[in-house]
């Protein structure tokens, strides 16, 4: 692990000036990980939005830690908060994190995930390209919708031809289902937003990284209901498993479990965000898909294999 007070390279293999990270979400399962990363290893100081911070409250307390005085907590909701535009124009960079990204809460809260992840991202939008401040902005594999494969018959051999399934970021189109489908609120106003920040860059030269992660997992992702959340709660695809195992039920597979995930584990995932955070000239204008195609599977092979190692 390198020290934070040593003086850190870029891939350019110029010094790297600390920041002043204004990190919106910080006390998310991703937001956490990240702040964890920025203490241990970088001179970098954050300023972290969230409504809540148990996920971080052991790097803001005792004061005899490290890294005492390079991360400040701000308890605010986005929604509103005076504060916002001010916390952000003290920063040198924007991380925005924030948003309702449970599958779950797509068909029983469509208003609220599309306020959270559209309207409450506007103003963050504004103030960094009104004030000149470089902003990443976390968005979702799931702006792809479907897969071009999904459409065709099941025993169609081109399901097998990569082109109809791997996903690029330059050239695959993006396919939702009809309103009616509420599920696919979270994935609408995840590309608009990518289309407004995208806008931005072009016309008023916001310098922007855009981030969709693929499947990432790790500590402080989920909740099994009724031992660390809460008993009403559905979770995703790995806590939820994690849950029938526990209490002996069998594991319920949507449509057969054909979905497929490419996992990657979040400290690997975090390498990548900062190596964005570092080199502004090479990250900024881009937009990156982060996960392993090496690590495919399919929701029913990942059931199969909790069930072995149960």
């Amino acid at each position: 692990m390198a020290s934070p007070s040593s003086t850190r390279i870029d891939l350019d293999g110029n010094p790297i000036k600390p920041l002043t990270i204004c990190m919106i979400g910080a006390g998310g399962f991703i937001g956490s990980h990240l702040c964890e990363k920025l203490m241990s290893e970088t001179s970098h100081k954050v300023l972290a939005l969230d409504v809540y911070n148990d996920k971080i409250k052991h790097l803001l307390e005792p004061e005899s830690l490290p890294w005492n005085g390079r991360i400040h907590f701000h308890r605010l909701n986005i929604k509103n908060d005076s504060r916002l535009e001010g916390l952000i124009k003290m920063a040198d960079l924007v991380i925005n994190l924030a948003a309702i990204c449970t599958p779950a809460d797509y068909n029983t809260r469509p208003l609220d995930t599309i306020y959270s992840n559209f309207i409450d991202a506007l103003p963050v939008v504004k103030y960094c390209s009104e004030t000149n401040k470089r902003l990443i902005h976390f968005s979702t594999c799931e702006v792809y919708g479907k897969t071009i494969g999904s459409y065709l018959p099941k025993d169609s051999p081109l399901r097998q031809d990569p082109a109809y399934y791997m996903l690029k970021e330059d050239v695959s189109p993006c396919i939702f289902g009809s309103i009616e489908k509420q599920r696919w609120s979270y994935a609408c106003a995840k590309q608009l937003i990518e289309r407004l920040v995208y806008a931005e860059g072009a016309e008023n030269g916001l310098e922007f990284t855009i981030v969709r992660p693929f499947n990432w997992i790790g500590p402080r992702m989920d909740f099994i209901p009724g031992i660390d959340g809460p008993s009403e709660g559905v979770p995703r695809v790995l806590a939820c498993f994690s849950n029938n195992l526990l209490r002996g039920e069998p594991l319920k597979l949507v449509d057969g479990g054909e979905s497929q995930r490419t996992f990657v584990y979040i400290k690997d995932a975090i390498e990548a965000v900062l190596l964005m955070i570092e080199n502004p000239a090479r990250a900024n204008g881009h937009i990156f898909n982060v996960g392993n195609p090496n690590n495919e599977v399919t929701v029913r092979q990942l059931a199969e294999m909790m069930i072995q190692v149960k």
